[in-house]
């Protein structure tokens, strides 16, 4: 049986509304009654639920009350018991690197020991690609049209200066390893 807390009755606690929620626990499990706008009425639902799942007397707030129909009508609205489940989250085991060890070793030693997480990853993983094929290609991906940005030119000149350049560059090559490079590749062709 839970203690009186700051409200004076069993079960019932203050929400940040104002309002009272009322909690009841029976057989190791967690019932949440409602919200009420008193503490009086919280604890009536209270009650209510405790002559429900048949505890004994001790645990009313109101003792005074004789019987379960009698506790039924002090609670016009009724109460709605919903259980509260609380989800226990498990731990995912450290990968815990020995001395001595490659981090390459302790993965594979951690697979081993506990294949359902590394299942667990592939599948999302999976899941995710899978989404990602649906959606599509990202934005960035896309290629988008193409920005033509002009350049004012001083005149004709330069541009012929710049082209110039290119050409010579492609006529001869001054670096004596790539014209080695370039003449293996000329007879490696020849050969075939």
């Amino acid at each position: 049986m839970a203690p009186k807390g700051k409200s004076g009755f069993f079960g019932v606690r203050q929400k940040p509304s104002g309002n009272w929620g009322v909690e009841f626990s029976d057989a190791g499990r967690r019932w949440w009654i409602g919200t009420y706008p008193s503490a009086h009425e919280a604890a009536r639902a209270y009650d209510m639920a405790v002559w429900r799942a048949e505890r004994p007397r001790s645990h009313l707030n109101f003792p005074e009350i004789e019987t379960r129909a009698e506790a039924e009508m002090l609670v016009p609205q009724g109460i709605n018991m919903k259980e509260i489940t609380t989800k226990k989250k498990t731990k995912k085991p450290s990968v815990v690197v020995s001395a001595g060890e490659t981090e390459e070793v302790a993965m594979a030693r951690f697979a081993r020991e506990h294949p359902e997480y590394i299942q667990a990853e592939l599948e999302y993983y999976w899941k995710c690609e899978a989404e990602q094929k649906k959606k599509g290609p990202k934005k960035e991906d896309e290629a988008g049209p193409s920005t033509v940005i002009p350049i004012d030119s001083s005149s004709e000149e330069d541009w012929a200066d710049f082209s110039n350049e290119e050409e010579e560059e492609e006529e001869g090559c001054d670096d004596p390893t790539k014209e080695e490079f370039s003449a293996q590749f000329r007879s490696s062709d020849d050969e075939e």
